[in-house]
């Protein structure tokens, strides 16, 4: 896994499928230093994952696809390999449902083609997996189109963490839906959470928008409910990593608390998300694997100590929205609502 340093364009590449390798933006390093990672092996990718310097349910899944596809590269004896190389990626992040996903569909794909030519078999996972990353900026724009009318004109939108291009292959779900009402003419502007512990809205979400130019405050997480109070916000946007058949909705830790807090204050909390991110396997958010995290991403702030030396520590990355506060859930497919054990069934059915 080699790092280059590179400028910035106007057009963030979360992730591309390149001859030297799959070329990664490190989000690990921004906003301070905009600098690509490229991964040559199933292992490093697998490693990428891990470490976040890819992050975001649909664009692991991309990453997942690719690496399979690095792994079919890397090996003669595919056959033999195929299993230890998707073992390895599905044991990187256990929420996001996205990864799953997309390991399922490139098993399947080279469940198609395993009797083929080496070279074909080759061809046809690195093709899959690139048509993964074209297919998920094609689905955020539409699911950005149909949640353009949920936002308010002339009123602030609230978000939490990062659920933007940097979260996907491109253009975001939550961001998404942000920057297709901006493009329809709407003047909103937008309060960004901070998003501890790593801080994906204050690095990430604050850079994004401000590279499109959008009216973006950034507070800390326990200002949220400040601002629910006051009247400004005309609407919670916000992605997620797994949603269960009822509706309930995985998404970064402390979301919940702000889905709370937009119930109480009569402001709308709505959820963007593909249809890959629908496990409909789970009948409720008490089913969706929680993954724990180190517990130096909470002792210490890029790289510094700021608790005492063995205090014991609890980082779960993710907590379940339950579906009472979610009052519509965006996908690629239109909008559902209450009750979704219906409404997610007939969205999945039309995919």
């Amino acid at each position: 896994m080699t790092e280059t340093a590179v400028l910035t364009q106007k057009t963030i590449e979360t992730i591309e499928w390149t001859p030297d390798g799959v070329v990664m933006i490190d989000q690990r390093r921004l906003p301070l230093e905009t600098t690509f990672v490229t991964c040559r092996t199933y292992k490093e990718m697998a490693e990428a994952i891990r470490s976040m310097v890819i992050r975001g349910a649909p664009a692991i899944g991309v990453a997942a696809a690719m690496g399979v596809a690095l792994g079919a590269l890397e090996f003669e004896d595919i056959d033999a390999q195929m299993p230890v190389i998707c073992d390895t990626l599905a044991k990187t992040r256990p929420t996001a449902v996205n990864l799953f996903w997309a390991l399922d569909r490139m098993q399947r794909v080279y469940a198609s083609v395993r009797h083929e030519r080496l070279e074909q078999i080759r061809d046809r996972l690195i093709a899959e997996a690139q048509k993964i990353r074209e297919e998920d900026i094609a689905i955020n724009e539409a699911m950005g189109r149909h949640g353009a009318p949920l936002v308010p004109d002339r009123k602030t939108v609230l978000t939490h963490c990062n659920a933007g291009a940097l979260a996907t292959a491109g253009f975001g779900t939550a961001l998404g839906v942000i920057r297709a009402a901006v493009r329809a003419g709407k003047k909103i502007d937008v309060l960004v959470d901070e998003t501890r512990p790593l801080l994906q809205g204050a690095r990430l979400t604050a850079w994004e928008l401000q590279r499109d130019g959008i009216e973006t405050t950034l507070i800390t997480d326990n200002m949220a409910g400040h601002f629910l109070k006051s009247g400004r916000i005309g609407c919670v946007v916000v992605g997620a990593d797994r949603i269960a058949a009822n509706g309930d909705v995985a998404n970064k830790i402390g979301t919940y608390g702000v889905a709370v807090l937009a119930k109480e204050n009569g402001v709308p909390f709505y959820v963007a998300a593909p249809i890959s991110t629908l496990d409909l396997s789970l009948a409720s958010g008490d089913d969706i694997p929680i993954e724990e995290r180190a517990a130096t991403e909470v002792t210490n702030l890029q790289g510094e100590p700021i608790a005492p030396l063995g205090v014991h520590v609890a980082n779960p990355a993710f907590d379940v929205t339950p579906n009472r506060y979610i009052s519509a859930i965006v996908t690629e497919h239109g909008i559902a609502r209450a009750p979704y054990e219906n409404s997610l069934r007939r969205l999945t059915k039309s995919s």
